[in-house]
């Protein structure tokens, strides 16, 4: 079990310096996924990257031009909304950023077009979960659409960026063309893909909900055999097919990693067979019996 983290403690030299290196790889490997891969072919990306390709194809100027003058906005709302440090991490790496696409040669990497949205895709969306993990952004997009979110309560952030990503992948049609938008909707999707994953790592965490006449025993087994946390809490059935109507039971609920998710029904399963278990994602998970590795 994880001793908690002060505030102090993530604020420490030696955490910034964790902060910077993720940074610092982000803005390459992002770099890298433009220049060496959509800028030779004309695709773009989504949000506010996406809009700046778009900007420097139809002005012929600079692609490092319109990221720092599109982000500006939003790093100024990250730095009132969220905070200083956030504010320079972010500030720090798309600066860094639109110094590489201006300064730093990279190869074209390949001339195949499926290739070229797949693996462009891939690099841009682990460039920009390492930033993230280090605590910036490097697209300004997340931010605008959390804080719009706050004033629209029926929008989540994730219908936000799917709205402003539809309407700039219809403009791409027009100024690029049905095919390279059609790529580029590829490179989007594979970068949203691979942010998932450096993000959350193959351990994403999993909300398990164990309805049980035998919620003691399954109780034991998850915290004895699986070694894992549970938070027992009281429920009333309310389905009687046998009578039982209203009968108060215990509820079990339990986090675990996807990993770990069947080896805990199986375990489960041999205590009660006819045990309800409902699972469900839940992005992030601190505290308790969780282990929390820094990177997968």
């Amino acid at each position: 079990m994880d001793t908690p983290t002060s505030a102090k403690t993530i604020n420490r030299p030696n955490s910034e310096l964790t902060n910077a290196a993720f940074i610092i790889a982000g803005v390459v490997s992002a770099a890298f996924g433009l220049k060496s891969f959509l800028l030779s072919s004309h695709f773009i990306d989504g949000g506010v990257t996406g809009v700046s390709m778009l900007l420097a194809t139809g002005f012929r100027l600079p692609l490092s031009v319109f990221i720092l003058i599109i982000n500006l906005p939003f790093i100024a709302l990250g730095y009132k909304q969220l905070g200083r440090r956030f504010a320079l991490r972010s500030a720090l790496g798309i600066g860094g950023l639109a110094l590489m696409l201006a300064f730093v040669p990279f190869p074209d990497v390949t001339h195949d077009l499926l290739l070229t949205a797949v693996f462009g895709g891939v690099f841009i969306g682990a460039g920009i979960g390492l930033a993230m993990r280090g605590g910036a952004v490097l697209d300004g997009t997340e931010i605008a659409a959390l804080l719009v979110s706050r004033y629209l309560v029926l929008l989540k952030v994730s219908d936000l960026i799917l709205i402003l990503n539809v309407i700039i992948f219809g403009v791409a049609v027009l100024v690029l063309g049905t095919e390279p938008a059609l790529y580029s909707m590829l490179t989007y999707f594979a970068a949203a893909r691979v942010l998932e994953f450096v993000l959350n790592g193959i351990e994403q965490y999993t909300g398990v909900t164990i309805v049980s006449e035998y919620s003691d025993a399954v109780r034991k087994v998850i915290t004895e055999k699986l070694g894992r946390g549970v938070t027992m809490y009281q429920g009333k059935s309310g389905y009687g097919k046998r009578g039982e109507l209203g009968l108060e039971r215990d509820i079990v609920f339990t986090v675990v990693t996807r990993l770990e998710l069947p080896a805990l029904r199986t375990a489960v399963q041999e205590v009660d067979p006819n045990a309800f278990i409902v699972q469900y994602r839940i992005d992030d998970a601190q505290g308790g019996i969780i282990k929390k590795r820094a990177l997968h």
